[in-house]
């Protein structure tokens, strides 16, 4: 069933199940090339398909910070609460047309949330060295995946004025996912759900980036510059229980 921009929208209203943990995503950075839509399909488990806009399917690089992560019962931790990820996504939807994002990695540089993650969400999360830092209103952002010889940089900016996506617009359909998709060892397909206000977001300037945490994830590379590049100062998140 192909998601309606209904369903889609249906996916920001604030779930009626108690949040498990509170976040904040900072400075996120949304480098997105296009695919063949057959190509990501080949990579999905049974029970998902590939979502697409004005048919072709999109895979994506996105490094940001998590800041003030915590159990909703807690405050946040020094030195626990506050690191750095970098995911590789595409997009998906189930047998119902609920619409979210399927994750290929999830580089972090905070072992012991890389361990929660596997175990509880059941996401490929991978142990990385990574450090981040303000140069004006720049961010300089560098990722060594452990293991891998090649590192990823990216130094970026925002190059406008903040607004939000348009219902149905090529920027709703890359950024405005309030649900993940993934499998544990038995193949059974989870669900997990998120809430926050929609992203404010602008153009982003780069003056580095890199795809190559998409060969790491074990895709081809894609050819040329990122087709969109935007740029988010953040949201304060809600993580509820998966299903």
């Amino acid at each position: 069933m192909i998601p309606t921009l209904i369903q889609r929208l249906s996916h920001r209203d604030k779930p009626s199940a108690f949040p498990v943990m509170r976040q904040r995503w900072s400075r996120l950075l949304f480098l997105h090339w296009p695919i063949e839509p057959e190509v990501i399909q080949a990579s999905l488990p049974p029970g998902l398909t590939v979502d697409t806009f004005d048919g072709r399917a999109w895979i994506g690089v996105v490094p940001f910070y998590m800041e003030r992560i915590r159990p909703v019962f807690c405050p946040p931790v020094p030195g626990i609460s506050w690191f750095l990820e970098l995911n590789v996504r595409t997009y998906v939807h189930d047998e119902q047309g609920n619409s979210g994002v399927w994750f290929y990695s999830l580089d972090c540089n905070q072992p012991l949330a890389v361990e929660i993650a596997r175990r509880l969400f059941h996401l490929p999360y991978q142990h990385a060295e990574m450090k981040a830092k303000m140069e004006g209103d720049a961010v300089r952002y560098d990722c060594q995946r452990k293991g891998e010889t090649v590192a990823a940089d990216y130094r970026y900016r925002p190059g406008g004025e903040l607004r939000t996506a348009e219902p149905g617009s090529f920027e709703f359909f890359l950024l405005e996912r309030y649900l993940l998709f993934s499998t544990s060892r038995d193949g059974r397909i989870h669900s997990g759900q998120v809430h926050h206000v929609p992203y404010t977001f602008v153009e982003a300037e780069c003056d580095a980036w890199s795809a190559e945490p998409i060969r790491q994830a074990g895709c081809a590379l894609p050819e040329g510059s990122p087709t969109s590049l935007l740029y988010s100062p953040g949201v304060d998140v809600s993580v509820y229980p998966l299903r």
